[in-house]
């Protein structure tokens, strides 16, 4: 919309004439905001990266056909891209004169932060108390979609709106368990390196892996997932938001670390992985190929309906907390030409039907309701997850704190990996890149 000229030296009758055209122009809008056919020729832009066959990607595609039914004069133009392509080119898409007119972004400071904090996304506020969505989107699922002006999560204005929640556990092959010996879910951190040991002797690799620096993300969630088996709330919360003083040669950074370069060393996450993406690792375990998976809940629907095997799944055994945080965020371009449409559309991802659908496919919705879920091995998936969030022990995603620390963590969990590097030498490194950041960031 152009901004009108002032009236300058008008008449009475122009300005009357004026003031008819605000007048319906104010009702084409209450007419867009109520669906009634008033955004006829309006084209409405959304970008995002979720796979269409994860329960969120279906989740979507539904809130897509209810969104058009609310819409029908609205040309809907659902974009999809990659993650990488977004959190990588964010700045540059979001900047130019042509934005979506809602993007599904990545959370932590060093992506939606900064995007946050260069005012490049609408603070939303006014619409989270207006729709409610602050009643939906509750705890620690808020965390990562506030951000104060320096860009740092946990407080500050809503940036962004989550829809599902996520947590980490391994997918496990029955199958291959029983070949190996193994009679039962591990229980505590050593029957699961027993397993491992049993799964290797019987000739199966126990767990699917990847460290390719692009998408190569599972080895990152291993060593991750070891560190929060050591740690307490506290020690995530300085590290993850910035407040105090992180020593990476201790505990459970150290612990963690020197486990994760072990199970390295002994062959339990495979070979060759610096040329291994996550979508390799998945299909390595659903081909039967490997005895885990390390994924969150992104591949349980897959899993779910195209193994061929008997399955389960448990979060690692014997630890504190576990990896797992809200989910990406939706968020509206500051430069976004049809804002009311884009929370419009938010609200239709976090109804109830979306929900639920999601829900019903093991995608963790914020918003669902669990009793409903009709599959009981995708409730008892679901309450699981409820349970560690009633909790308190979910540890978020380790590259959420300082900008370009998944570059730097990916280039790290390659050379670990290829044994180019030692458990010493990785926390030496990050505990340089995570200071500097952090100084970057202090400094504004």
């Amino acid at each position: 919309m152009t901004t009108p000229r002032k009236p300058g030296g008008r008449t009475v009758a122009r300005l009357a004439a004026a003031a008819a055209a605000v007048a319906v122009a104010a009702a084409g809008l209450v007419g867009c905001s109520s669906g009634n056919g008033g955004d006829a020729g309006t084209t409405f832009t959304i970008l995002q990266y979720e796979d269409p066959k994860t329960a969120q990607g279906q989740g979507w595609q539904l809130a897509l056909e209810m969104f058009k039914k609310k819409h029908p004069g609205v040309k809907v133009d659902f974009q999809t891209t990659s993650f990488d392509a977004v959190r990588k080119n964010a700045k540059l898409t979001l900047g130019g004169n042509k934005v979506p007119d809602v993007v599904e972004f990545n959370k932590g400071n060093a992506d939606g932060g900064q995007l946050a904090s260069q005012g490049l996304l609408s603070p939303l506020d006014d619409q989270v108390k207006k729709y409610g969505w602050d009643k939906k989107v509750t705890g620690g699922m808020q965390s990562f979609a506030k951000y104060d002006e320096q860009g740092r999560a946990g407080s500050g204005d809503w940036y962004g709106i989550p829809n599902i929640g996520e947590y980490v556990t391994f997918y496990y092959n029955k199958d291959l368990f029983a070949k190996a010996g193994i009679a039962a879910e591990p229980k505590t951190m050593d029957e699961f390196v027993a397993a491992m040991q049993k799964l290797q002797a019987a000739g199966i690799t126990p767990v699917s892996s990847s460290a390719s620096t692009n998408q190569g993300f599972n080895q990152m969630w291993v060593w991750y997932s070891l560190v929060s088996a050591y740690a307490d709330r506290s020690q995530i919360d300085d590290f993850m938001f910035l407040k105090g003083t992180v020593d990476f040669s201790a505990d459970p950074w150290k612990k963690g670390t020197e486990q994760f370069q072990d199970w390295i060393d002994k062959g339990y996450l495979g070979t060759d992985l610096a040329g291994l993406t996550y979508e390799q690792a998945n299909v390595n375990f659903l081909s039967g190929k490997t005895g885990m998976l390390i994924w969150n809940n992104g591949v349980f629907s897959r899993v779910k309906d195209q193994k061929d095997f008997a399955w389960g799944y448990f979060t690692l055994p014997g630890a504190n907390m576990s990896m797992g945080s809200s989910g990406h965020l939706w968020g509206v371009p500051a430069k976004a030409k049809n804002k009311d449409l884009a929370y419009d559309w938010i609200d239709t991802t976090l109804s109830p039907e979306v929900q639920n659908k999601i829900g019903e496919l093991g995608g963790l919705p914020l918003a669902g309701d669990s009793s409903k879920i009709s599959d009981p091995v995708t409730r008892a998936y679901t309450e699981r997850f409820d349970e560690i969030v009633k909790a308190d022990t979910l540890t978020f995603y380790p590259d959420y704190p300082v900008p370009g620390f998944l570059d730097f963590i990916q280039t790290n969990m390659a050379a670990m990996s290829n044994k180019n590097e030692t458990a010493d030498e990785y926390i030496q490194k990050l505990q340089k890149f995570y200071d500097d950041g952090k100084k970057a960031t202090d400094q504004g």
